[in-house]
């Protein structure tokens, strides 16, 4: 995945790579590319390294991007706009699109799945959260309307690696945050509820179906896995 999302940032003024205990190649495909490389240990507190690269950044405006994410033309000319005339905003949020079984979900949750990755540099930080790390920012966000691509899983090992490291962290953030054990097991079920009949993600197919079933998969680990730890 990651020449695919080096090639969609090689026109930023610097790349700044965090590769996090690899071992799968990623050290070597970055050659191919003009980076600023880091290796760092490896955390399932994913906010950690992705504040580390931010405070490396030299540049006025700062993007965030996963190794499995790819920004499109049509939104690198609507970044390449907004940061030349932003006016009062500190962050930009944008769409996300979702890559699951060989098609663009638009529904169930998937769609528009906004993310906030643009931001002035010294305007955001990463909450320390133990899951599904978000952004402070200091000052206006606004939205852009071009999406970001995103291909999570190539595969069925791909998916089920995903799925383990989310059942783990999920479970901890349970342990911290959640105490109601009736909440915890039912949230499976009426994830799959909104996602799939009040999102309509059955719409989409049944890559719609097998997104929401492996979502519910996951919350029902995580759930299981923290009452047997309680």
């Amino acid at each position: 995945k990651l020449p695919r999302t080096l090639e969609s940032a090689a026109w930023a003024d610097e790349i700044i790579l965090v590769d996090c205990g690899s071992t799968d190649g990623t050290a070597a495909a970055a050659k191919n590319f003009k980076v600023r490389f880091f290796s760092r240990p490896n955390s399932t507190a994913v906010y950690i390294n992705k504040q580390f690269a931010i405070d490396q950044a030299a540049s006025d405006w700062i993007f965030i991007l996963d190794a499995d994410e790819e920004i499109p033309p049509e939104l690198r000319e609507e970044i390449k706009k907004v940061i030349s005339s932003p006016g009062p905003a500190a962050a930009f949020k944008m769409p996300r699109r979702n890559f699951y079984f060989g098609r663009w979900l638009k529904r169930g949750g998937k769609y528009p799945d906004t993310q906030l990755r643009l931001f002035r540099r010294g305007k955001a930080r990463f909450l320390p959260l133990p899951v599904h790390e978000r952004l402070e920012v200091d000052g206006d966000v606004v939205r852009l309307s071009l999406p970001l691509n995103h291909y999570p899983c190539v595969c069925a090992e791909d998916m089920e690696r995903k799925r383990a490291f989310y059942v783990e962290i999920l479970a901890r953030s349970y342990a911290l945050h959640e105490k109601n054990r009736l909440l915890i097991l039912l949230r499976p079920f009426s994830r799959l509820f909104s996602n799939y009949l009040l999102k309509l993600g059955f719409l989409d197919g049944a890559q719609g179906f097998k997104t929401a079933l492996m979502d519910f998969r996951t919350l029902m680990a995580s759930a299981i896995l923290y009452l047997k730890k309680c």
